[in-house]
C-alpha cells in the first residue's frame, strides 16, 4: 500500500469542511496556495480527482466523497488520540468546533463565549451556523446543538440553557388598531410577520394548551431570514411576530412590544449540546462540557 502523508489527508478534509482553499488555509495558517498544492499531489498519487474547483468554491467529486466519508471518522479517531495524550498533562487545549442554529448561537451560546475563553487560554473555539440538520462526524465538528426532539440516540446530550417558549408579540398600537386575538387562529385575520429559513422553509407557528396542539401558518406581510429585521418590523407596527423569548424580553419589559396568546405558549427545554457517545470526547470539549455543568448549578436551570 502506498505511504500517503497524514497532512496531505487532514488538509483535503480541511478544504472541504472550510469550504474553499482560503478558509482552509486560514484556518491551517498556511497559504492557499500550499493547500492547492498539497492537494494536487495527492490526486496525482492517488490517480483520481478528488475535487471540482471554481473560483469561488470547491465540490467533492463521487470519488472524494467516498474517501471522505472513510476518512473523517478515522481522522477523528486520530486527533482524538493525540488531544488526549496531550490532556493526560496539559491543560484543555485545541480547537472546538461546534455546529449549532442561529437562535442557539445568539441567545445560549453568545453569553457563554468569553467567560468559557477566560477559562480555557489554550483552547480556540468555532461556532458554525446551520439551520438544517447535518451529520456532525462527517463534517468534522467536535459537537452540535439542538432541541430535544432532533436528537439521535446514540449522542449524548447534556442541556445547555434553562427553559425557553415563543412569544407573539405586536407594538400595543397595533394591538389598539386590529384587536388582540384570543385564539391561535384569530392571527389568520391579522398582519403577521414570518421567518423563513436559509433552506427556503417558513415553519408554522405551533402553540399548545393544556396537551392541544394548534399549528398555523397565518399569511405573512413581512418575509425575513432576519430576527432583528421582524423584530423591528413589530416594534414599528407593521405585524404580529413569533420568536423566541430571548429576542424579545427587552422590548416586552420596556412596554415597546406586549404579548399576545400567552396562554397558548407554554414552556419547553432549553436546547442540548450533543456528541458522539462511541468515543471519548477531546480535552477541549470536555473542558466546555464541564463548564456549561458548573453553569448550571450556579443558574439553577
Amino acid at each position: 500500500m502506498e505511504r500517503l502523508h497524514l497532512d496531505a489527508l487532514d488538509a483535503f478534509a480541511a478544504i472541504v469542511r472550510h469550504g474553499s482553499f482560503r478558509g482552509a488555509a486560514t484556518a491551517r495558517g498556511v497559504s492557499a496556495s500550499t493547500l492547492s498544492d498539497s492537494l494536487r499531489d495527492l490526486e496525482a498519487r492517488l490517480g483520481v480527482r478528488l475535487l471540482h474547483r471554481t473560483t469561488r468554491s470547491v465540490a467533492l467529486t463521487e470519488a472524494g466523497a467516498a474517501l471522505l466519508a472513510r476518512l473523517q471518522p478515522a481522522l477523528g479517531e486520530i486527533a482524538a488520540a493525540l488531544d488526549d495524550t496531550r490532556s493526560a498533562q496539559a491543560e484543555p487545549a485545541g480547537a472546538l468546533r461546534i455546529n449549532a442554529p442561529t437562535p442557539a448561537i445568539e441567545l445560549v451560546l453568545a453569553p457563554m463565549v468569553a467567560d468559557f475563553l477566560a477559562l480555557h487560554p489554550a483552547v480556540r473555539l468555532e461556532v458554525a451556523a446551520e439551520t438544517s440538520l447535518i451529520d456532525i462526524v462527517a463534517k468534522g465538528f467536535d459537537a452540535g446543538v439542538r432541541w430535544g426532539e432532533h436528537l439521535a440516540q446514540d449522542m449524548v446530550a447534556v442541556p445547555l440553557g434553562p427553559p425557553q417558549r415563543y412569544v407573539v408579540a405586536a407594538a400595543p398600537a397595533l394591538v389598539d388598531r386590529v384587536g388582540e386575538p384570543q385564539d391561535p387562529a384569530d392571527l389568520l385575520n391579522l398582519p403577521c410577520l414570518q421567518i423563513r429559513f436559509a433552506s427556503g422553509a417558513e415553519p408554522a407557528w405551533e402553540f399548545e394548551r393544556e396537551g392541544k396542539v394548534v399549528r398555523i401558518s397565518p399569511p405573512a406581510r413581512l418575509v425575513s431570514t432576519n430576527v432583528a429585521l421582524l423584530t423591528q418590523a413589530a416594534l414599528d407596527g407593521v405585524g404580529f411576530v413569533a420568536a423566541f423569548d430571548g429576542y424579545v424580553d427587552e422590548h416586552l419589559a420596556s412596554g415597546r412590544l406586549v404579548s399576545v396568546l400567552d396562554d397558548w405558549c407554554e414552556t419547553f427545554p432549553g436546547p442540548f449540546l450533543y456528541y458522539p457517545s462511541r468515543r471519548q470526547p477531546p480535552s477541549a470539549l470536555r473542558a466546555f462540557v464541564d463548564f456549561v455543568k458548573v453553569k448550571r448549578r450556579k443558574e439553577g436551570w
